[in-house]
Formats: structure tokens, sequence, C-alpha cells
């Protein structure tokens, strides 16, 4: 039997993760404690910013009498924000130049797998920087007055290593090879400083 594909839902190419709050739950701003994480998406990948925007126009459709009566589609506040735009990105994340970006959030957690299917559960291996495919729903909103679309995170594919945005090095970049015949030296510069 074939699946019926839902147009809310958006399978995303090779997007790049950060602040990323995969494998146990986060309170922001104190809310209540969500997985999530932040997608970048190259502008260049047409192919997934035309698929999530059929999707919020799909949503838009459906809920266009509901909870988004009264306002045009190019009205509608989303979540999917321009990294070139200064009202969007404040400059502190050069990153998101030349990306769009979006943040996701799920009250349950996420399956997350490597690119064989295997499952990821090492925050060694999703990480912000990790690049991954990501699995999401477009919704509409109404509250408390604020109507807009959302988008919440489904399932995550990790499928490239990225450097760290989180400012982590690793072990390796840190030091250099160690060498015990230089320790003495370094003892004598010590002293120096102390005396």
């Amino acid at each position: 039997m074939a699946k019926t594909k839902s147009k809310t839902k958006v399978v995303t190419g090779k997007v790049r993760l950060s602040f990323v709050h995969l494998l146990a739950p986060h309170a922001i701003n104190g809310g209540d404690a969500k997985y999530s994480t932040m997608i970048i998406i190259d502008k260049k990948d047409k192919t997934t910013i035309k698929r999530i925007k059929e999707a919020q126009r799909a949503t838009y459709d459906a809920a266009k009498d509901d909870k988004l009566k009264g306002l045009t589609f190019d009205r509608v506040k989303t979540t999917l924000r321009d990294g070139d735009d200064p009202d969007d990105n404040t400059g502190d994340y050069p990153e998101l130049k030349g990306h769009y970006f979006m943040n996701l959030s799920s009250n349950t957690r996420p399956e997350i797998v490597d690119g064989a299917k295997n499952p990821v559960t090492s925050e060694a291996e999703v990480y912000s920087g990790v690049y991954a495919r990501v699995s999401l729903n477009t919704y509409a909103y109404n509250t408390s007055g604020n109507k807009g679309i959302s988008a919440g995170l489904n399932n995550v594919q990790v499928v490239a290593d990225g450097e760290h945005l989180d400012g982590r090095t690793t072990a390796e970049d840190d030091f250099d090879e160690w060498d015990d015949d230089n320790s003495d030296d370094d003892d004598e510069d010590d002293d120096d400083l102390l005396g």
C-alpha cells in the first residue's frame, strides 16, 4: 500500500545544525523543556527552500479560514528567516550569511540516525556544526493574538562532520605531541616566573 505524502511534511537536503538539543530536552527562556535545533539552509539549496515554502503554503491554505483567518499569505509570519537580513541575523552569527535558517522543536525525542540509518546517541556525533538531513512538519498557530506558521521537528539523519559552531575544539587541536625531553626546560621557565 502506497504512503500518502503529507503536503506539510518536508525532508530537507543537507543542512547544518546549530543550538543542538537533540539528545536531551532543553528549556529556553523559562519555557517547557523541548528537543530542538536550528537548521541552517544554504541559499543555493533551492529544492529544500522550495519544499519548505510549498509546505507553508499548504499549511496556510488549510488554516486561512480558521487559525490564520484575516491574513493573506504574504502577510503570514513564518519561522523561515533570512541570514542576510539584519532584522533576522543580528550579526553575531556569521555562519548564517548566505543562508536561511529555522528553529525547530518537539516535545518528543526525535529519532537520530547516521547515513546508514544506524542510531546516533552521542554528542560527539550530533553537535552544533554537524551536517544533517531533517524531517519537519509545518503548522499554523494562533496564540494570544499572534498568528503564523511554524515548523515542528520530526527526525534527523547525520550526514557529515562539520566545524563546531559552539567554540568547542578537539584535544588534537589543543595540544602538540608531548615530548618528555622538553619538560625540564618548561620547569625552568616556571621557576623564573615564580622567582
